[in-house]
């Protein structure tokens, strides 16, 4: 008897192929922890940590108030691992650099920081806010945040040391990249409430 190993062999890929593929599809049971078991819904909780909508004109900005002194303070503990001591970010994690590379934008070795790219020191609140620290995103409270953003404003010379931040002046701090943008011209962009 004569087999086809070549046809055998690509039978058994494809059936090997097939059953792999499917199994994380039977072992979901429409729940969640999804094909993976891992994962939650989201409680109200949760949600309410990270929900902020911080805009460029300062809307949305909660209270509070922060420091660089007490920035200092809230980074060392809560930043520093990631982003360094220098707030040039620490390799090792992945974590970018925070100051400096003002202007470098339009050369060869443009570098992307809170200092040279970002153009409203409001969304930095926001997506602090949001997404740091790392290991724990939307733990920090809103007077952290302010700190944590008065302390690095600073460290770029962007904002006085003495400069208190809060939702009365977060949106009028001059960015280095402020003009660095090209507006939106979609009507419906500006259509907040």
């Amino acid at each position: 008897m004569y087999i086809n190993t070549r046809k055998s062999g690509l039978s058994v890929f494809a059936l090997v192929l097939t059953a792999v593929t499917l199994a994380p599809v039977a072992a979901y049971s429409g729940g969640y922890g999804g094909p993976y078991g891992f994962g939650t819904p989201a409680s109200e909780s949760d949600i309410a940590a990270i929900d902020i909508d911080v805009m460029p004109d300062g809307r949305g900005a909660p209270s509070g108030t922060g420091t660089y002194e007490e920035g200092k303070m809230v980074y060392t503990v809560k930043c520093l691992a990631c982003h360094g001591a220098d707030l040039n970010g620490v390799k090792d994690t992945g974590a970018a650099a925070l100051i400096g590379g003002r202007g470098s934008l339009d050369s060869g070795s443009p570098k992307k920081t809170v200092e040279s790219y970002w153009p409203y020191a409001s969304t930095v609140f926001d997506y602090v806010k949001r997404a740091m620290p790392f290991n724990a995103p939307g733990s920090l409270s809103d007077t952290e945040v302010y700190n944590v953003v008065a302390y690095v404003l600073g460290e770029a010379n962007i904002l006085d040391k003495n400069t208190k931040l809060d939702a009365s002046n977060i949106a009028s701090v001059e960015m280095p990249n402020r003009d660095g943008f090209i507006a939106d011209p979609r009507p419906d962009v500006f259509n907040f409430d």
